[in-house]
């Protein structure tokens, strides 16, 4: 793992992703021992987190740790998900986040040294790609330890870093639970699997 204390350097965690990679990693992630692993690597300017939620609920899953990350230290950013019924009759969640991660990722390009992306999304490859034309490095953290892998082949190679989820997770693992399959649908633990598409 190659980093820089002095680069200027930002976190794009793509919520829905990351939670799905750790889980089937069996791990919930520890945000705060997240920003300060990451802060002791390089000089961290700003984590930002998107995710989409979903408004309609009296009470989101997702909430309290939304509020925790808006209080320590994470540049929340969320947009309503929709909700809606697919051909089969059965209750789906949409909410994908990538275009205001890409904004803000081409947005701050200029202004800083490494951007790293939490996400295995082969739809990000142009970003990055992009994003290294200004002269950015670019580290991509997911995994290839899961069946199927996590991360899209093309944004592995796109990236100059890729980091396994696997490798650094005892940095900021909070507990250990039983790694699982992917389920076909959202349960109602997991009310946001589909928000992401990975790879």
């Amino acid at each position: 793992m190659h980093f820089l204390a002095t680069e200027r350097t930002v976190l794009f965690i793509d919520g829905a992703n990351l939670y799905s990679a750790s889980r089937n990693l069996g791990f919930d992630v520890d945000y705060r021992n997240l920003l300060e692993f990451f802060r002791r690597q390089a000089h961290v300017l700003r984590a930002y987190y998107y995710s989409a939620l979903l408004e309609t609920e009296e009470y989101s899953p997702l909430k309290p740790l939304t509020d925790w990350l808006s209080y320590n230290g994470y540049t929340l950013v969320t947009k309503p998900a929709k909700e809606y019924t697919d051909a089969a009759g059965r209750r789906r969640v949409k909410g994908n986040m990538d275009i205001e991660l890409a904004v803000d990722m081409l947005e701050l390009a200029p202004r800083i040294d490494h951007a790293v992306l939490f996400s295995g999304d082969a739809d990000f490859r142009r970003l990055v790609e992009a994003v290294q034309r200004h002269g950015v490095r670019v580290s991509v953290v997911s995994t290839i330890r899961t069946s199927p892998q996590m991360v899209a082949d093309e944004l592995r190679r796109q990236a100059d870093q890729f980091l396994d989820l696997a490798d650094i997770a005892p940095e900021f693992t909070r507990r250990q639970t039983e790694p699982r399959a992917r389920p076909a649908r959202p349960t109602p633990a997991e009310p946001y699997a589909e928000a992401s598409d990975n790879a």
